[in-house]
């Protein structure tokens, strides 16, 4: 049997260490990337939701206003020169 200097030793323990990280790594980037999935659903779904708030009280507020815009800072509504 022939045995490995330390240095060979050494250098291959250095290789599976490090080959080990690598897996580790590509792993946790994998984990992310679900994580990332799930928080793009989430946002996608919450944005649904708000164009869909946003339709509804859009159309509420026509509704009761007529058309025209809504001065968000001063609460004031000023209808479309067509609704005047």
């Amino acid at each position: 049997m022939i045995k490995l200097t330390q240095e060979e030793l050494a250098t291959l323990k250095s290789i599976n260490e490090r080959n080990r990280a690598v897996i580790a790594e590509f792993g946790e980037i994998e984990i992310l990337k679900l994580q990332l999935d799930d928080r793009r659903k989430y946002a996608e779904e919450y944005l649904t939701n708000l164009r869909n708030e946003q339709d509804a009280n859009g159309k509420a507020l026509t509704e009761k206003y007529g058309n025209g815009s809504i001065n968000l800072e001063t609460g004031e509504f000023e209808p479309s020169e067509s609704e005047e």
